[in-house]
């Protein structure tokens, strides 16, 4: 396709395999295919550009609605990759599609949730979805059933929710709740020792940190907000939003990271973007995870971001240093 919209022989385009995708290179500049995450790829093809000679990069993706995706996170950039739609052979311009735009839970819904709450859960809403969370971690969610009713399904991610109604459906919500509640709170402890549903989830771990005390990184009140993109699966990483304000009144997005995510910036900048453009963008991240390219990506946004990092055990209050 890159070769049909040049105007020349695809022999002469030398291809390179990617994790994310594939490149090829046409006179100093670079043609990535992205994936099918494409639009978690834009951190990670800009940061692969930056390492080579290159006097230009364009990303091509062949899912229209991934395509406004990526070019919305492209655009975000002051000097951004020109984005590709792909319609089979041929490839034009991608529209920039509109700032994600949060989605109310039904009544239903919020009054099926009210079980969460008198469990002692901390109650989450994201895309429209209400789920009862320890630590950061879910372990119970709202259903919306098909007679457009509401249900809560205990368990950590969808598959643990499935095998949990198998084996337990006959139990009483409260009763199921209170069962997952202890096995999870158990293990899921800064003094714990090692276990998978401590390990889970870290971002939205250090995320409970810091609603919790706003005041460690400086704000006066911070609030859950949603990432751009959905979150597929309890156990897939990515930035865990809040959305606050600081003592002197400004308006904050904080994106709350653990591990290395070359995509973290085009993430936290694409949540902003949906909570309040011009704001200051904090990414919070362990100190070991400050990577060299996610610093480099937040210098060349339009309005760049603010990094906090953490020194010393971020889950155990007091052990920690916010700088």
């Amino acid at each position: 396709m890159v070769a049909a919209h040049l105007q020349l022989d695809a022999s002469l385009l030398t291809g390179t395999p990617l994790p994310f995708g594939a490149a090829v290179f046409h006179e100093g500049e670079l043609w990535v295919l992205l994936g099918d995450q494409a639009a978690r790829a834009v951190g990670p093809a800009m940061v692969w550009a930056s390492r080579q000679t290159s006097s230009g990069l364009h990303l091509l993706v062949d899912d229209q609605i991934a395509a406004g995706i990526v070019a919305r996170r492209a655009s975000l950039f002051a000097d951004p990759p020109q984005v590709w739609a792909v319609h089979g052979r041929a490839i034009s311009p991608a529209a920039v599609a509109g700032a994600q735009v949060p989605i109310e839970p039904t009544a239903v819904a919020r009054e099926a949730a009210v079980v969460l709450l008198e469990a002692g859960l901390d109650v989450v809403v994201e895309h429209g979805e209400i789920r009862g969370e320890i630590r950061g971690l879910e372990v119970a969610r709202v259903v919306i059933t098909d007679d457009d009713g509401a249900r809560v399904d205990v368990g950590v991610g969808r598959h643990d929710r499935e095998a949990f109604a198998m084996v337990h459906g006959s139990v009483p919500t409260p009763e199921a709740l209170a069962s997952v509640i202890s096995s999870v709170d158990r293990v899921r402890r800064p003094e714990a020792e090692p276990h998978p549903l401590r390990q889970l989830a870290p971002e939205g771990w250090l995320r409970w940190r810091l609603l919790a005390d706003p005041s460690l990184i400086g704000l006066s009140e911070l609030r859950v907000a949603e990432a751009a993109l959905v979150r597929e699966s309890v156990k897939d990483s990515g930035a865990t939003i809040a959305f606050g304000r600081d003592h002197e009144g400004n308006d904050v997005v904080v994106a709350c990271s653990v591990g290395i995510d070359l995509d973290l910036v085009p993430s936290a900048a694409d949540a902003r973007l949906a909570l309040h453009p011009t704001a200051l963008l904090m990414i919070v991240l362990p100190a070991r995870d400050l990577h060299p390219a996610a610093q480099q990506l937040a210098a060349q946004l339009v309005h760049p971001a603010q990094f906090v990092s953490v020194e010393g055990d971020w889950r155990v209050a007091g052990a920690e240093q916010f700088v």
